[in-house]
């Protein structure tokens, strides 16, 4: 209770989470209002078919929006993939890396300008491609999903998605401005989090009716609880690497002399590897739903999330561009010249080259077991459905995304109190001096 009133003491804390809650609200409201020209029922018919394909898998981070077709269909995918565009493309690309290192504030402040731009194409693109395949497609009964197909449907629909990612966009800007937390990560955790109501309502049906037994219901709730527990942990986790600063004199002081760590984190690539890697293998089932053909049929059946083909190549995809991402994101060549410029070293470690060699043999060890994590994590549900009959997702993309962003909340506001209390001391600090 003490976390409570620590709020309710702190006006600007409330007003942020206010802010938070009230933006939020608003994305759970739009999600229900759909674009117009769309056959619901023929939808819904749809998407029952489709829970192991991409379109699953985009749903499932629209928040429920795309089975919809709501003005949010698209989410705030589109924004997440240009900013991964951004961030592959400031590897390869001299001026972005320039923006991103030398020019500070003004050059980030660019590269979001960038991925803005990027973000209206991604979505006008995807918007596109949504309104042809509503025409050309129907419900699993023949009924065709859209009421008035043409080219006024397709304009009409590129402009509503368009203008509902960023108008997405914009909430999350605002929610990581005026409230707390980041604001585009909110709004993925509040999308999965909408669908676990319904998840629990479904799995209390089926005990009811007999389907799942009393015992196995308490092994998985015991289960998930350790699950969440081990990703907790696995997420806090990192290698610290001690690093020493010698002494060096600056006239007549002293500087340095004091110890300090580098410290690398098991899961360096966060969950981007599992969207990659789920995205890639449900490609093939995405396509067999647009085509009769026996052959792609066929193909696709190898690609089932429960079969072993899948899992295999899932993990593989996995371990693969955790390594890749992470050295996208992590320059040990950076932080050795840095270090050495700093006057530090590693004990034992000679400065420059052999730092570098160091922090990239143990960045390599410890993302592996990282990328065994994530890979467990996600393979997970698959367990859980085919052994015990779980009637939904629980571990995979979602779940990490779920803690990540729940931990990174709780942590911010966490700071904040402790900020607020600082300036409490210094304010009675400097009272008690003008009062001498």
């Amino acid at each position: 209770m003490s976390g409570v009133d620590n709020i309710a003491r702190l006006p600007e804390l409330r007003k942020k989470l206010l802010w938070t809650f009230a933006l939020l609200a608003v994305y759970r409201l739009g999600i229900h209002i759909p674009i117009p020209g769309v056959d619901s029922a023929a939808l819904s018919e749809f998407f029952a078919q489709a829970q192991n394909t991409l379109f699953g898998v985009f749903d499932m981070f629209s928040g429920g929006g795309l089975k919809r077709m709501s003005i949010f269909a698209l989410g705030i995918m589109p924004y997440i993939s240009a900013s991964i565009i951004l961030q592959l493309l400031t590897v390869v690309s001299p001026e972005l890396k320039r923006l991103q290192k030398e020019e500070g504030e003004a050059g980030r402040k660019k590269i979001t300008q960038y991925t803005r731009y990027g973000t209206v194409l991604i979505t006008v693109v995807q918007g596109f491609a949504i309104a042809t395949g509503l025409e050309s497609m129907s419900s699993p009964t023949g009924a065709p999903m859209v009421l008035y197909s043409g080219i006024s449907f397709k304009l009409m629909t590129i402009l509503t998605l368009t203008a509902g990612t960023v108008f997405l966009m914009w909430l999350g800007e605002q929610m990581t401005e005026k409230g707390i937390g980041n604001g585009i990560s909110l709004i993925i955790y509040a999308g999965i989090i909408a669908g676990l109501p319904a998840a629990v309502i479904n799995t209390l049906q089926l005990m009811t009716v007999g389907e799942i037994s009393l015992f196995i219901l308490l092994f998985l709730i015991v289960a998930m609880v350790a699950v969440l527990a081990f990703i907790v942990f696995m997420e806090r986790g990192q290698r610290r690497i001690p690093i020493h600063y010698a002494k060096r004199q600056q006239g007549r002081r002293m500087f340095g002399g004091q110890t300090t760590h580098l410290p690398l984190k098991i899961n360096t690539a966060g969950v981007i590897p599992p969207i990659f890697a789920s995205s890639i293998l449900m490609f093939p089932a995405t396509l067999a739903q647009f085509s009769n053909n026996k052959y792609l049929q066929d193909f696709s059946s190898y690609f089932r999330p429960d079969s072993i083909l899948y899992n295999i190549l899932y993990i593989g995809i996995i371990i693969f561009f955790c390594y890749f991402y992470t050295a996208i994101m992590f320059d040990p060549k950076g932080i050795a010249e840095n270090i050495q410029k700093q006057g530090g070293f590693i004990p034992g470690i000679r400065p420059g080259n052999r730092t570098r060699e160091y922090i990239d043999k143990v960045l390599a060890r410890i993302t592996l077991w990282g990328a065994f994590y994530v890979s467990a994590v996600c393979v997970l549900p698959m367990v859980l459905i085919s052994k015990f009959g779980v009637p939904f997702y629980f571990g995979g993309t979602s779940l990490l995304i779920v803690v990540g962003v729940a931990m990174d909340f709780m942590g911010q506001i966490e700071s904040y109190m402790i900020s607020r209390q600082y300036e409490g001391l210094m304010g009675k600090g400097n009272k008690i001096k003008g009062r001498r």
